[in-house]
């Protein structure tokens, strides 16, 4: 048994049903699945129980509350799907899981194309941050473009628009509820902070303005909240640093520095240790211990994995006891021993990754951008249990399960997986 556990594990609102996907990464925010019985066999002609294409586009994941799935997207109002400065509406969707009806479907923005990025990546959307539910409500974030507070029938409780930033490709980090505060980072081009706001009303409750010096400043990283000899602390790293901050004031407890920009894999945390990556242009991964003041970059680093053996830029990683999995985003996945960095099997599952891993019973399930899931045995021995295709579907978002069923998004539409 771990001796320090995520605080996203106790964060969980009691009105969460163990089978629900309440948050990115799953009920503990970690990919780690509670269901059982997920499918391992599918294609579009086998064990699809529904397909459905909504309006708009958008890489959030959805997540998955009390027989209900809520995702955002963006649609065009005016202009060409492929124009980022085109005018869009900014919408939350519900759909009940048991047959993709749509239940509901809010506009929370419009997005004024004269303020949207100048480009936005083949690999973002602007609708990218996956929507957060806590005690009987929604929290949808779309980057620079705002965040809100919704009922859970699609009705707007609160708004928050006033933290506008220059973002460079788009929005993509998704927020973590601490305690009563939504946190999130904004690193931009010029500018790059974390901001918490109040969830009973949107207000601004602090900013911390990220110190760096880094060639490339911007970074999408959804943050992550530990607890470390009783004190809570948001891990949150950006661009040529991380940083440790106290949630009920925003002030650093410590930081460690690194080379690295363009952040995306979400924090994991195990063993007494943090391990971050670093993304671009180099990846490394580095294991942390997360009980130090101030600078540790000298101090505390346990070990750190080069590029050479190939961490990923855009996945986040699974940790299962003493292993850590990744896959990188050309499509070798790891297994490493936790406590020393050490390699213990590195093999190609599939071409491109943008989605993170998810594990159930013992397997880990890697899905490609190309569609294609392959899953494979989560142990020392690497081995092929299924591999099931797609085809023709670009795959970026981060499934969604529960008991026996999976929700896969695509850029055209949300499919309704069930093992039979």
């Amino acid at each position: 048994m771990k001796f320090l556990l995520p605080l996203a594990t106790l964060l969980i609102s009691s009105s969460a049903q163990a089978q629900d996907w309440p948050i990115f990464r799953g009920p503990s925010g970690d990919g780690h699945v509670s269901a059982k019985n997920l499918p391992t066999e599918w294609s579009k002609t086998k064990n699809i129980a529904w397909y459905v294409k909504p309006p708009g586009k958008g890489w959030s994941s959805p997540i998955l509350v009390g027989g209900k799935l809520y995702f955002t997207a963006a649609v065009v109002e005016d202009g060409k799907e492929e124009d980022p400065k085109a005018n869009r509406s900014l919408h939350t969707l519900c759909l009940r899981a048991a047959d993709g009806k749509t239940l509901w479907d809010s506009l929370v923005f419009k997005q004024d194309g004269a303020k949207a990025p100048e480009s936005i990546h083949s690999k973002n959307s602007h609708a990218s941050p996956t929507p957060v539910f806590h005690e009987g409500k929604l929290y949808v974030h779309f980057g620079h473009q705002g965040t809100a507070c919704l009922s859970l029938d699609g009705k707007t409780l609160w708004e928050n628009r006033s933290l506008w930033y220059h973002p460079q490709h788009g929005g993509g980090s998704t927020p973590i509820i601490v305690d009563d505060l939504l946190v999130f980072t904004c690193d931009g081009r010029e500018e790059q902070y974390v901001a918490a706001l109040k969830i009973a009303d949107g207000s601004l409750a602090w900013k911390f303005t990220r110190p760096t010096n880094a060639r490339s400043k911007f970074s999408f990283c959804t943050p992550e909240c530990i607890t470390v000899n009783g004190q809570k602390m948001i891990i949150t790293p950006g661009a040529d640093i991380v940083n440790a901050l106290d949630p009920a004031t925003g002030k650093e407890i410590w930081h460690c520095n690194y080379e690295g920009y363009s952040i995306v894999p979400k924090p994991v945390f195990g063993n007494g240790l943090v391990y971050i990556a670093t993304s671009f242009d180099t990846p490394d991964v580095l294991a942390i211990k997360p009980d130090g003041h101030g600078d540790v970059t000298e101090t505390h680093v346990a070990w750190q994995v080069p590029m050479k053996n190939r961490p990923p830029c855009t996945p986040s990683m699974i940790l299962d006891g003493t292993n850590l999995f990744w896959v990188s985003d050309g499509g070798l996945a790891s297994c490493v021993d936790a406590m020393t960095g050490e390699t213990i099997w590195c093999e190609r599952v599939g071409k491109s990754f943008s989605a993170s891993p998810i594990l159930s019973e013992g397997k880990l399930y890697f899905l490609d951008e190309a569609g294609l899931c392959t899953i494979v045995e989560a142990k020392r021995e690497f081995k092929v249990l299924a591999e099931n295709q797609l085809e023709g579907e670009r795959t970026l978002a981060s499934v969604a399960v529960t008991e026996g069923t999976m929700f896969l998004r695509t850029e055209t539409g949300l499919y309704c997986i069930k093992a039979p």
